[in-house]
């Protein structure tokens, strides 16, 4: 550790580095990309195959940073959209983008100030592995939707194998891969170490899933289908339809769940939950 580095502040505040990096390393993950439409439509005629999304319907983007082009999207597309943000200088930031497009409300994942039942979809991505519990940013989500009420969830896969080791997370290669202790180690690193190990995030992810936990995990606070991306795609679709590779393997998920069961090892950081 550097020479005096905690000298003048509580070990508890983290490196100094990260107060002074956090915002500009996470506006510049934002600014990577600057449409989300294609995707956002995508997402749609997906969910709309589990239960109609007429105009109108009611939308939650949780944890929507100060750049929330997901929201914005889905408003363009005449949906009603609330944007949730834990950080209030985010969320400022996020009320002047939307531009009066949709509303964004200060709260976090576990506690967002929307009335029970009244969401027809809550949109959560790369949020669950970053929230302090789990268990109860997922019960917040099972409580704002209606009944049929559909869940988008995006977020770390434990089993994701990429040739280099990327893990979209953490500059370490198979940091999904490594043991927990080992994992718990690496944050504390970059928390008061090296915060370049998860690019100055102030809320490194700490938790790695697999398909078969997130289901466990939407269990534990009521939902109880759950669907995977290849169950949402058709043969019909333009990425499936274009490429004879996909609709193989397409097939060969939909015949077998040994093989689904595979592939769900690499796609599983996706999941649909449908509160019946």
């Amino acid at each position: 550790m550097e020479k005096g580095l905690y000298a003048n502040r509580p070990l508890t505040s983290g490196h100094p580095e990260l107060a002074r990096r956090a915002v500009a390393a996470f506006s510049a993950t934002q600014d990577a990309g600057d449409s989300r439409a294609e995707d956002i439509r995508s997402m749609v005629t997906c969910l709309s195959r589990l239960r109609p999304l007429p105009p109108a319907s009611r939308v939650v983007v949780v944890g929507c940073g100060p750049k929330p082009l997901t929201a914005t999207e889905l408003a363009a597309m005449q949906y009603e959209v609330t944007a949730v943000e834990p950080v209030e200088g985010f969320a400022d930031a996020a009320r002047t983008f939307v531009a009066g497009r949709a509303v964004v409300i200060t709260g976090t994942a576990e506690k967002m100030p929307i009335p029970d039942e009244s969401q027809d979809v809550v949109v959560c991505e790369s949020i669950l592995e970053h929230v302090e519990s789990p268990r109860l940013a997922l019960s917040e989500v099972y409580r704002l939707l209606k009944p049929g009420g559909v869940a988008w969830l995006v977020t770390t896969n434990k089993w994701r194998f990429s040739v280099l080791g990327h893990n979209g997370e953490y500059n370490v290669p198979f940091f999904n891969w490594l043991p927990p202790v080992l994992q718990e180690a690496y944050v504390f690193q970059h928390l008061h170490h090296k915060p370049s190990l998860a690019n100055y995030s102030l809320r490194p992810a700490v938790h790695w899933f697999t398909y078969a936990a997130l289901c466990q995990a939407g269990r534990d606070v009521g939902f109880s289908r759950f669907y995977s991306i290849v169950d949402l795609v058709s043969p019909q679709d333009p990425q499936i339809a274009n490429s004879v590779f996909r609709r193989t393997v397409l097939r060969l998920i939909s015949a077998s769940p040994w093989i689904r069961a595979f592939a769900l090892t690499q796609i599983g950081g996706l999941i649909v939950m449908v509160k019946t």
